[in-house]
């Protein structure tokens, strides 16, 4: 009786925990590596070397167990990578890290980013890449994309991260003619100055009416680009008034592309959807694609949504493998048994030994903090072969000894 409940509390410990464990492609995996990248618009590769690159690798190389440090510098960015000695807690490797960035913010230029930190990890890799193909709606992709595609997909529970890549962006141009700017005595830095300090909105405190109080704000962005064009840049010679539109040419349309997307040859863009760490990649991918016809429904006409990868199948045929192992190994595993010892409960009890052995193994990855995926399930599929080896030499011994007079509650402990 106290066997038997102890293989009762296994299977249900087993089950509970198989409930619990998160489903992933790979195990959390950390690396000890860990890199800075600082942005600086419109500064040269040895500009962003000198001010930004220097003083970030003279305070970061005084960081604790840090065993190399290399770094890049090119045009408007900056990229410091930081390999650590193994064995340390990466997250406090982080946050060393980021305290001596705190340390060096007063060092770098008024006008460059603050630094970004990024940590590699099996988690950074996307569970879903989705396909996206438009014609006429191609201008205004990436707006209609970030709205009603990525936002949805953000409030995913488990979703960590949605990112749109290949689709053009909107971007306003403003070409200057250098022969009516040197016609007006005007510069270019002048130009885009008065530029940046028009296209701002500001706060202007706050006003009373009654016993409340409203904050008072000036808008001041420009709701169209053509509204630019009456900007005063300057004064003529004759003393008359300067406007953009009198020395550039304003362009409303999309900006450079650095990348581009193709689906089926045809120009499109690519979403990318990344989970949150210890999230179940296979119950995100369920809801994501239960939210795709909905989503589908309200985009343009034009514009189809379609999978590049889904890294949930991987899982799927993983997890089917192994009910496959299992079965096989039930079936042959029953016929032998039975064929050599022609016992019915021996071959029961070694059928029984099979899945309860597998289901025992889902405590220890549970309490050990792990995951189903794809190294854990291919682990599991070699161990039942040792289960099911181990099974058939006990059973066949512990036969061996009833059949020679032991008693059946002796037999087990009789030597091989």
């Amino acid at each position: 009786m106290t066997t038997i409940l102890i293989f009762v509390a296994l299977i249900v410990l087993g089950l509970f925990s198989l409930r619990s464990l998160p489903i992933d492609l790979f195990p959390d995996v950390e690396t000890n590596t860990i890199m800075v990248m600082t942005s600086y618009a419109g500064t040269s590769a040895s500009d962003i070397e000198q001010n930004v690159t220097r003083p970030l690798e003279n305070v970061l190389n005084s960081v604790e167990h840090l065993k190399h440090i290399t770094s890049n510098s090119r045009e408007n960015i900056s990229i410091v990578t930081l390999e650590f000695e193994y064995g340390y807690n990466i997250e406090t490797l982080t946050n060393d890290v980021r305290d001596k960035l705190d340390m060096v913010s007063s060092m770098l230029p008024d006008d460059a980013n603050t630094p970004i930190i990024f940590k590699f990890s099996s988690d950074m890799i996307p569970i879903v890449l989705l396909s996206v193909q438009a014609t006429q709606s191609m201008p205004g992709l990436y707006k209609i994309l970030d709205e009603n595609v990525a936002n949805p997909l953000a409030r995913v529970d488990g979703v960590g991260s949605v990112s749109i890549a290949g689709a053009p962006k909107r971007e306003v141009h403003v070409y200057l003619d250098p022969l009516r700017m040197e016609a007006y005595n005007l510069s270019v830095e002048t130009v885009a100055a008065l530029i940046g300090a028009e296209n701002r909105n500001i706060p202007g405190g706050t006003f009373d009416i009654g016993n409340e109080t409203y904050p008072l704000r000036v808008q001041g962005e420009f709701s169209d680009p053509q509204q630019m064009g009456a900007m005063v840049v300057g004064m003529s010679p004759s003393g008359g008034v300067v406007h953009l539109r009198d020395v550039a040419r304003i362009d409303d349309s999309l900006e450079e592309r650095a990348q581009e997307s193709f689906n089926n040859g045809q120009k499109g863009a690519m979403i990318i959807v990344q989970k949150q760490s210890g999230a179940n990649s296979v119950q995100i991918s369920e809801k994501i694609a239960k939210e795709l016809p909905k989503i589908q429904k309200n985009l343009p006409s034009d514009i189809k949504l379609g999978y590049i990868v889904d890294t949930s199948d991987n899982i799927r045929s993983t997890i089917s493998s192994l009910v496959e192992t299992v079965l096989f190994a039930l079936l042959f595993v029953g016929i032998v048994v039975f064929v050599f010892l022609g016992r019915w409960r021996a071959t029961v009890i070694v059928l029984v030994t099979i899945p309860i052995s597998l289901i025992a193994s889902f405590i220890y990855l549970y309490v050990t903090g792990n995951s189903l995926n794809i190294v854990s399930l291919s682990a599991l599929s070699i161990a039942i072969g040792m289960v099911v080896d181990d099974a058939i030499v006990v059973l066949e011994n512990v036969t061996t000894h009833i059949e020679r007079g032991s008693a059946p509650m002796q037999a087990p402990w009789s030597r091989v």
